[in-house]
């Protein structure tokens, strides 16, 4: 196993418009490191850098600015053939004219080790469950997407990886596959302790897979943590609203003599170090607004039940504002009447509304 450590690490890379030349920076002075066996997904939208940042990883692509180091050796100095990168993509990458045993056991041909590929697709198999076997006899114009991505998963580990990279592999399957494909990726992951480096925007994904959880942004990591931790203590007013879902609801607020105040609620006490006036979001999940009899009226616009999570999911508005909350499946509320709502103090999240830095 290895460790993968990236110490203020930049991309940039041209974009021509219309005859103008200009410089777009896909990764921005990222600084992490992964320990031995560690297994970090990069969570993000599209477009943040996550792809780039893998690719960096995977030595595919070259740092404009600052260092990659597989076991404190920097990756340039360490031969191709002996960097032990697995790399799984999107559309499985397979050679259109192999079998999958050709694709599988390439990497062991050319080391002459073919005698040992047999018995990695067997112990693959046997920890899946998915009978791969059954499937190298074939092109990947005859297997389907979840197929192809099983086969491709089976080459990277045929190459006795020390560094495991996925980049949102399952991103093209069907909901039910792409659940089954997570389950076996999860059992492999745990036979084979690889760093392993999983990019995805799917938070389920996400929690299911990894260790620790990256969240992207513009090119810069804006924190790493459990999904616990990124639950619970954003750091930012991004991270609190790109995690969880349903997402969090935003007030405007400000300051006043040491309270938040906002349109429709106020009266929360706020870090008295805070200028009075200074502007403040109030972040609050929709399980910490609560149902009560006296409150604020707010009238229902939507109602939709979500009968796996045992809950209804209600959005209303009042002055302006709208917000989403969470109610017992078996609580009757229709559209268009007015519900009473309050805040759970011990739910509520301040940000900074300039800076969206977290404050409280």
């Amino acid at each position: 196993m290895t460790t993968v450590t990236l110490e203020h690490v930049t991309k940039r890379f041209k974009q021509h418009i219309e005859g103008v030349s200009r410089s777009i920076t896909a990764v921005d002075d990222v600084s992490l490191k992964l320990i031995s066996g560690d297994v970090l997904a990069v969570l993000g939208p599209s477009g943040c850098g996550k792809s780039t940042l893998l690719r960096l990883i995977a030595g595919l692509e070259t740092p404009d600015e600052g260092t990659i180091y597989y076991d404190n050796v920097p990756l340039p100095e360490i031969d191709i053939k002996d960097r032990g990168v697995g790399m799984v993509f999107q559309n499985g990458a397979l050679m259109p004219h192999w079998e999958g045993w050709r694709t599988v056991g390439f990497f062991l041909t050319l080391r002459q080790r073919e005698q040992e590929v047999p018995a990695r697709v067997a112990q693959v198999s046997k920890i899946t469950g998915i009978g791969l076997e059954k499937l190298l006899e074939r092109r990947p114009s005859h297997l389907s997407g979840g197929e192809r991505q099983r086969v491709g998963i089976a080459r990277a580990l045929a190459r006795d990886p020390r560094v495991f990279l996925f980049d949102e592999p399952f991103a093209n399957l069907d909901a039910k596959i792409r659940a089954q494909a997570r389950v076996e990726l999860k059992r492999l992951l745990y036979e084979f302790p690889v760093t392993s480096v999983y990019v995805t925007h799917d938070q389920v994904e996400a929690v299911a897979l990894a260790h620790r959880i990256a969240v992207m942004r513009a090119g810069r990591i804006e924190q790493v943590g459990t999904y616990h931790q990124l639950y619970h203590n954003p750091v930012n007013l991004f991270v609190a609203t790109f995690i969880g879902t349903p997402i969090m609801n935003e007030f405007a607020g400000y300051v006043v003599d040491g309270y938040w105040q906002g349109e429709n609620f106020g009266g929360y006490p706020i870090r008295h170090d805070l200028e009075p006036g200074t502007r403040i979001t109030l972040g609050i999940r929709p399980e910490n607004i609560r149902l009560v009899s006296e409150g604020v009226p707010a009238v229902v616009d939507h109602v939709t039940p979500f009968f796996a999570e045992r809950y209804k999911l209600v959005e209303v508005h009042l002055a302006g504002e709208r917000w989403q909350m969470t109610v017992p499946l078996d609580e009757h509320i229709e559209v268009g009447s007015t519900i009473h709502c309050d805040l759970n103090p011990d739910g509520i999240m301040f940000f900074d509304s300039k800076t969206e830095q977290r404050v409280g």
